[in-house]
């Protein structure tokens, strides 16, 4: 028995779950090409901001394999059912409701739209590969070229990405996803700096030098 409950705890990881949730948004955009149908370039620009997205996090893996170590503490069923609901599910409403959104999408909102995903997503990535490649050459804290603008720019950078999905969906209701991450990632910046100030001994210095979050603000 006991055996049978070590293997139910440690059957996945939360990067694969999490991968699983990523790929799901994938299919249920399908799905509602499919079922509603492309009415207006809302639903295409929409298509390819959240597919890319989506593609690219599932690439990304290959491309830097040290990513595979995030994330990988086990996980059990009530997790991965929770991961998938969250990430798989939850994430796509934005996309359910740009896809029955009947209003034309106008030039202004498509504009800031792509700002923020061009943006968040250049961000992202550049905060992942300098802290990839600091960190394969033994690198200590990183705190120099973009992240010295603030000690969570990676966060700051997705949730522009997201934001961009929920601007193009021009509802209100999509702002629940960002909203949401916006939560999870408080926990996780709480969490961050517990570990860091334990970890490294200029993490304080650091911390007066930089924003928590969004540059020269917070």
């Amino acid at each position: 028995m006991q055996n049978i409950a070590k293997t139910e705890k440690t059957w996945m990881t939360v990067l694969t779950a999490v991968n699983i949730g990523k790929a799901l948004p994938i299919a249920w955009l399908l799905a509602f090409t499919f079922i509603f149908g492309i009415q207006d370039w809302r639903q295409t620009i929409y298509l390819c901001l959240h597919m890319s997205y989506c593609f690219w996090w599932l690439i990304e893996q290959w491309f830097y394999p040290q990513r595979q170590q995030l994330f990988n503490q086990p996980i059990g069923v009530a997790g991965f059912i929770f991961v998938i609901l969250y990430v798989g599910v939850f994430y796509v409403l934005p996309g359910y409701l740009a896809f029955t959104n009947p209003v034309p999408l106008s030039m202004i909102t498509a504009a800031v739209a792509l700002l923020l995903y061009i943006f968040g997503s250049l961000i992202n990535a550049t905060a992942d590969v300098q802290k990839l490649t600091a960190k394969q050459y033994g690198a200590g804290l990183v705190r120099d070229n973009i992240w010295r603008f603030s000690r969570n720019i990676n966060y700051f950078g997705d949730l522009l990405r997201y934001l961009s999905f929920s601007v193009v969906a021009g509802s209100i209701w999509a702002y629940l996803v960002p909203g949401a991450i916006f939560i999870l990632y408080l926990q996780r910046m709480s969490q961050k700096e517990q570990a860091m100030s334990v970890k490294y001994q200029d993490y304080a210095d650091y911390q007066q030098s930089s924003a928590r979050l969004i540059p020269f603000i917070w």
